[in-house]
């Protein structure tokens, strides 16, 4: 009897801890600072509760809600209509939750004399149009494009608002985060990439104008600066128990404070 009391004690306690613990998968925008910043002063706030976060591309946290793998998914992008038919498919109901505003920067390496670019000129870099950086006021040298990679909802959106739709210059290369596109383009004279408003004090890069503007709170919240967007959590359906917390709190005035400390755009 005894044993099976202990026996008993220690399920629950097994299943007490499980109901405490966060999985929460998906974009690197999110997941490589702000999320984790969050995640640290919510378990300062509740100290039972733990995070499982993996920040590998907005497609991978669409999935872990579609598979159920998951109780949040961080995501720059919305769900495409493959994926929502897919979730539909499971009986699952993908909710989209605006978490802050991004904006999408142009990097170039400090030492660059690019200090602007235009729309179109972006669109011809990144297409690989144009390949030299001679052709829009630079100095001769072969342009170097980093990109995120393809599981990643920023490879998807910079094609969509930079690209027109159109595939990314055979030569470019692939990063997995915002990180490795700063840290490539530092130690690149020719490179250029683009970043989160997080990333954008990375040592050894510069923030380029597209038609004069620049990226800010003003800019983006405003849609003057082209590459603005919404990042998001999803959920299966409404989200509950601790899950629901923490987007509660992540929404909250703490943690748009947080966000926007980060560098990213509050809600509100």
């Amino acid at each position: 009897m005894k044993t099976t009391l202990l026996l008993l004690a220690a399920l629950a306690a097994s299943s007490s801890a499980l109901a405490q613990k966060l999985v929460i998968k998906g974009s690197d925008t999110l997941g490589a600072k702000l999320v984790p910043t969050l995640a640290e002063e919510y378990r300062a706030r509740h100290p039972g509760v733990s995070f499982e976060i993996a920040a590998e591309g907005s497609t991978t946290g669409i999935a872990a809600i579609i598979d159920g793998t998951a109780q949040i998914g961080m995501s720059s992008r919305r769900a495409r209509p493959t994926e929502v038919s897919q979730a539909q498919a499971k009986g699952v109901a993908l909710k989209p939750i605006i978490v802050a505003h991004d904006g999408m920067a142009v990097i170039v390496n400090a030492n660059s004399p690019i200090a602007k670019l235009t729309l179109r000129q972006v669109e011809q870099i990144f297409t690989g149009d144009v390949t030299d950086w001679s052709a829009v006021g630079g100095r001769p040298g072969k342009i170097s494009v980093y990109t995120r990679n393809t599981s990643s909802g920023t490879y998807q959106d910079w094609k969509d608002l930079a690209m027109k739709k159109r595939d990314y210059a055979k030569a470019s290369q692939k990063m997995a985060g915002n990180e490795q596109i700063a840290a490539e383009v530092a130690k690149n004279p020719n490179g250029i990439g683009y970043v989160g408003l997080a990333y954008i004090h990375a040592e050894g890069v510069k923030v380029v104008a597209i038609d004069g503007v620049v990226p800010s709170k003003e800019t983006v919240l405003s849609k003057q600066y082209a590459y603005a967007r919404p990042t998001f959590y999803y959920t299966n359906g409404e989200p509950a128990g601790e899950a629901a917390k923490f987007i509660a709190f992540t929404l909250g005035d703490d943690g748009q404070k947080i966000a926007e400390k980060i560098g990213f755009v509050p809600i509100r």
